[in-house]
C-alpha cells in the first residue's frame, strides 16, 4: 500500500553528530581549560545515555517543559564526566555549570551536526511524490532549532517528540500522536529509523510499515531493512507502487 505519510527518525537517520559526542565534549571541556579524552568519553557516555530514564514528561509545557530538558540532559552529561576519573573535580561545580550551559545550547546549532548525504535528495524526491512527511523523535524541544539551523524544517508537516507528548519510542502512543497529527491511520503510514527496538519493533507494534535503517550492515536477514535513505524511495517506486 503507497502511504500517505512516512515519518523519520532524526539523529542516526536524517543527520549525525560531527566526530563523535566524546569529541564534542572533549573540545568544549578543553575551551573550560578541562582535558578529556574523546574516546573515554564516548563509551561513557553511551553508558549514561542507556542508563537515563525515558526522555518523556507528561503534563509540562513551555518554560516548565524546557526546565525538564535542561535538567533531564544535565543528569546524562554529568554521569558521562563523573565516569571519567578526575574529569568533574577538574571542573569543579560553577565551571561544570557553565560548560554544561554552553553544551546544551551548542547542540540547539548546526555547528554539531552533518548531514547524511542522501537525505536532502531524498527528502525531496518524497515530497514530488506527494507523500506528506514527519519526525518522531525521542529529542528534546531543541530539534525545532535544529531541523531549522540544518534547513529541514520546511520538508516535515509534523513534528512529534518524546519530551512534549509524554511518551518515547518504542511506545506506541508516540507513534499514535504522531499519526493524529496526521489525521491517518497506522496502515497509512512507514517510519524509517536507525533504532532497531525503538524505531522499527516499536512502529511495527503500533501498527505502522517499519523500516530499519541498518547503515552498519548489522542485521542482513531483517526483510525490512535499507542501508541508506534511498532504500525508501526504491521501495516506494517498486513493483508494489500503486
Amino acid at each position: 500500500m503507497r502511504p500517505k505519510a512516512i515519518f523519520f527518525d532524526a539523529v542516526g537517520t536524517l543527520f549525525r553528530v560531527r566526530g563523535s559526542v566524546g569529541q564534542v565534549y572533549s573540545q568544549l571541556a578543553a575551551e573550560y581549560g578541562v582535558a578529556v579524552e574523546p574516546r573515554a568519553l564516548d563509551r561513557a557516555f553511551a553508558q549514561a545515555f542507556a542508563s537515563a530514564p525515558p526522555p518523556a514528561c507528561v503534563g509540562l509545557t513551555g518554560s516548565l517543559l524546557e526546565e525538564w530538558e535542561r535538567a533531564w540532559w544535565h543528569q546524562v552529561v554529568r554521569q558521562t564526566f563523573a565516569q571519567v576519573e578526575g574529569s568533574l573535580t577538574a571542573f569543579g561545580e560553577e565551571r561544570f555549570a557553565a560548560f554544561f550551559a554552553h553544551l546544551f545550547e551548542h547542540f540547539a546549532t548546526s555547528d554539531p551536526w552533518e548531514l547524511y548525504p542522501e537525505t536532502l535528495p531524498v527528502l525531496q524526491a518524497l515530497q514530488q511524490e506527494g507523500i506528506q512527511l514527519g519526525v518522531i523523535s525521542n529529542f528534546d524541544s531543541r530539534l525545532v532549532r535544529v531541523l531549522q539551523a540544518l534547513q529541514l524544517d520546511g520538508y516535515f508537516s509534523s513534528l512529534t517528540l518524546s519530551t512534549q507528548v509524554g511518551y518515547a519510542k518504542p511506545d506506541p502512543r508516540i507513534f499514535q500522536a504522531a499519526l493524529a497529527a496526521q489525521g491517518i491511520p497506522p496502515a497509512a503510514a512507514w517510519h524509517i529509523g536507525d533504532s532497531r527496538r525503538e524505531d522499527y519493533e516499536g512502529a511495527k507494534a503500533a501498527g505502522l510499515r517499519a523500516l530499519w535503517l541498518d547503515r552498519e550492515g548489522k542485521d542482513g536477514f531483517c526483510q525490512e531493512r535499507i542501508e541508506n535513505l534511498w532504500g525508501s524511495l526504491l521501495l516506494l517506486r517498486g513493483p508494489e507502487r500503486n
